[in-house]
C-alpha cells in the first residue's frame, strides 16, 4: 500500500518539476520552441508574405503561438499521459484524471515561463500593457479548460486506439493552421468568418493577443461562443473519461 501511495503522490507531483530533469537546457525549451517558430514565421510572412498586422509581426506572431503551444503541448503530452504510465494505471487505483490534468498545468507552466519573453518584447517595441490586459484571466481560464477537456477524451481514446499519438502532431498542426495564430482574423475571407469562428481557439487566441498586445478588450462574441463550447465540453468529457475508467487497465 505503502508503494501504491508513493506511485500516486510521484505522478500526481507537477510534471513541471521533473520533465527537464536532465535536460540540458531545462525550462528553457519553453521558451526556445516559441521562440524559434516565431522566428520562422516573421522571415516567412513579415519579409515574404507581408501579412499587415497592428503591431510588429514578431510581437504579434509570439502573442499567438504562446496559448497555442501550451494547448497543442497539453494535448500532445495528455493523450499518452494513461498509456506513458501504464505501470502506474494498471496497478493503483487512483483517479486516473490525475494524469492528463497534471500534464495540462506544466503546459501552462511552460506558458508562463515563455510569456516572459512576451513581456521583453513588448518592451523592445515600446508597447505599453493597459488595464485591458487583465482580460487575460478569463481567456486563459478558457484555454486550460478546453485542453483540459481534449487531453482527457484524447487519452483515454489513445488507451484502445494508439493511432491517436501518430495522428495527434498532424491534426493539430491542422487545426493551428486553422486558428489565427500567425495571420489576423481580418485576413479570413467575410463569407468564411461565421464557420471559422465555430473553431474555439480562434476566440482564445484572439483574444489573448487583443488584450495583451493590442490594448483592446477581446471580441466578446468569439470569446463568449469559446467559453460556451468549453463549458459543454468539459463535463461531458469528463462523465465520459469516468465511464470508461473502469476498462482503462484492462487495455492499456
Amino acid at each position: 500500500r505503502d508503494v501504491a501511495v508513493t506511485g500516486v503522490q510521484t505522478c500526481a507531483l507537477p510534471i513541471f518539476k521533473v520533465r527537464y530533469k536532465q535536460s540540458l537546457l531545462g525550462p528553457a525549451w519553453a521558451v526556445l520552441q516559441p521562440l524559434a517558430l516565431m522566428a520562422i514565421f516573421a522571415g516567412v510572412f513579415s519579409f515574404i508574405a507581408r501579412v499587415p498586422t497592428q503591431a510588429p509581426y514578431t510581437v504579434f506572431a509570439y502573442a499567438g503561438l504562446l496559448p497555442w503551444t501550451a494547448f497543442a503541448t497539453a494535448l500532445s503530452t495528455g493523450a499518452g499521459s494513461l498509456v506513458s504510465h501504464a505501470t502506474l494505471v494498471t496497478r493503483v487505483a487512483f483517479p486516473r484524471e490525475i494524469l492528463p490534468l497534471t500534464y495540462v498545468f506544466a503546459a501552462l507552466f511552460d506558458f508562463a515561463v515563455a510569456a516572459g519573453v512576451l513581456l521583453l518584447l513588448l518592451a523592445y517595441y515600446g508597447i505599453p500593457l493597459t488595464l485591458q490586459a487583465f482580460w487575460v484571466l478569463p481567456v486563459l481560464a478558457v484555454l486550460a479548460a478546453l485542453a483540459t477537456a481534449v487531453a482527457l477524451v484524447l487519452s483515454a481514446v489513445n488507451v484502445r486506439f494508439r493511432d491517436v499519438s501518430v495522428a495527434l502532431p498532424l491534426l493539430l498542426q491542422l487545426w493551428m493552421f486553422a486558428s489565427p495564430v500567425i495571420y489576423p482574423i481580418e485576413v479570413v475571407p467575410e463569407r468564411w468568418r461565421s464557420l471559422y469562428m465555430l473553431n474555439p481557439m480562434t476566440g482564445v487566441i484572439d483574444g489573448f493577443r487583443r488584450a495583451f498586445v493590442e490594448g483592446k478588450a477581446p471580441d466578446l462574441v468569439s470569446l463568449a461562443w469559446a467559453a460556451m463550447v468549453t463549458a459543454l465540453a468539459l463535463p461531458v468529457a469528463y462523465l465520459w473519461f469516468k465511464q470508461v475508467d473502469a476498462t482503462l487497465a484492462d487495455r492499456v
